[in-house]
């Protein structure tokens, strides 16, 4: 469903500004809050925070529904990394990664639900 209608302004939509803001966020986190030391967490983050400005620029260009899907599944691993990965003692990166995570999946949700239930928001 190419170009389907959500929150849009034009063609341009809040959830994408909203996932490409935190990806810029997440990307900058090792520096900006000082964990760049621990290589796992930093490289989470910056792999994560790519992905996910990668995402939303593409929304922003050309909105197709599987790139609020690979955003979703990113947002998702994001949350979990600080567990599976073994770095959620180094607190401030695991907030970082949950808090940052849990917006773009919210996010990403909140789009893929307008998607397909643009009636829902057409009687906003």
């Amino acid at each position: 469903m190419a170009n389907s209608a959500s929150l849009r302004g034009g063609d341009k939509n809040v959830q994408d500004w909203i996932n490409l803001i935190c990806g810029i966020l997440l990307f900058v986190s090792p520096w900006a809050l000082g964990f760049s030391g621990d290589l796992m967490a930093a490289r989470t983050a910056w792999v994560g925070g790519v992905i996910i400005f990668v995402m939303g620029v593409a929304a922003l260009m050309q909105f197709a529904e599987w790139e609020e899907w690979v955003a979703l599944v990113v947002g998702a691993l994001v949350i979990i990394a600080p567990w599976v990965l073994r770095f959620a003692t180094v607190h401030v990166a695991m907030w970082s990664c949950v808090v940052l995570g849990a917006i773009v999946a919210l996010s990403s949700i909140s789009e893929i639900w307008a998607v397909h239930h643009p009636a829902a928001i057409a009687g906003r």
